[in-house]
């Protein structure tokens, strides 16, 4: 790989890791598009224990070739970048900007669940269920979860391992799977403020949930690819209820969701009704726009 390989990948990996920061966008899409999906997949395979097998046997440097390690760590590089050059302006604009901001992450979502849909096929009674389960999952986890917003290792641990699974599944971001478990503002501040004890404990689930539960869902995917769209749109329908902006708590996905002119009679606060449907539209607008640029790509290869 030469330095102006390394360089083009990493600046990939920093694309998904805006991506994954931003919820409503998935990094596994990003992936796709940028032409490294597969190779992506591959070296995530390859870390088994066949290449601990070749690590004792042929030594480190036929092991590194074996998980394609040069390209993992390029990626990686570019991905831990952009989650820290991204985590103020993300906390700033939740701090000072809450509804607005969710109504954009809203306006994502809407577009995501929009092209995904495309993707489940025709219409069958299983995918309809599953569609169902994604969705009233997704509500239950967020409405009744009693963990959410734990700050425990262990808790943050099991975060890292399933949100990483959708940097390799695309359709749904690892941002919005942190928010729906009440972690995502207090990863992105232990990311700012460089708490290495939270952040190490979060990249190691992430790195168990790479080695574990991505092989699963790589399986599923692959397997059972329209199913498990279904599924997954099912999940980002029920994401509006957590990103639902007119709320008495500012924690995203917490608090008593309500409608715009019940939250101005309970709060006294403007329900900011115009701004906040603009920002939903500019959100839509941003992601049908990268799709299309992105069909467009594709066809002239």
């Amino acid at each position: 790989m030469t330095l102006g390989d390394r360089v083009v990948l990493f600046l990939k990996g920093m694309a998904i890791g805006i991506a994954d920061s931003v919820p409503g966008v998935s990094g596994g899409t990003i992936a796709v598009i940028s032409g490294i999906y597969e190779r992506l997949l591959g070296a995530l395979r390859s870390c088994n224990p066949m290449a601990l097998k070749v690590l004792y046997q042929q030594g480190l440097k036929a092991f590194w070739r074996r998980i394609d390690g040069s390209f993992l760590l390029t990626l990686l590089l570019g991905i831990l970048t952009s989650l820290m050059m991204m985590a103020n302006t993300v906390l700033y604009l939740l701090d000072n900007h809450f509804m607005l901001v969710m109504a954009f992450f809203m306006g994502l979502v809407l577009a995501s669940c929009l092209l995904l849909y495309r993707e489940m096929g025709s219409f069958s009674v299983t995918k309809a269920i599953l569609f169902v389960i994604g969705f009233v999952l997704t509500v239950l986890t967020a409405v009744i979860n009693p963990a959410a917003g734990s700050t425990s290792l262990l808790y943050l641990f099991f975060c890292g391992a399933i949100a990483i699974c959708a940097m390799i599944l695309p359709g749904i971001s690892g941002a919005f799977i942190l928010i729906l478990l009440g972690a995502y503002q207090y990863v992105l501040d232990a990311l700012r403020s460089f708490q290495l004890d939270i952040v190490l404990v979060f990249a190691l689930g992430c790195l168990i949930g790479l080695l574990s539960f991505a092989h699963v869902l790589t399986w599923m995917f692959s397997n059972y690819r329209q199913p498990t769209y279904a599924f997954l749109v099912g999940m980002l329908a029920a994401s509006i209820v957590v990103l639902w902006p007119w709320r008495l708590s500012t924690e995203p996905g917490g608090g008593l969701g309500m409608m715009p002119w019940v939250y101005t009679e309970v709060t006294g606060n403007p329900a900011q009704l115009p701004a906040i449907v603009l920002c939903a539209a500019v959100g839509f607008v941003v992601i049908m726009a990268f799709s299309a640029a992105v069909s467009r790509l594709s066809r002239d290869k």
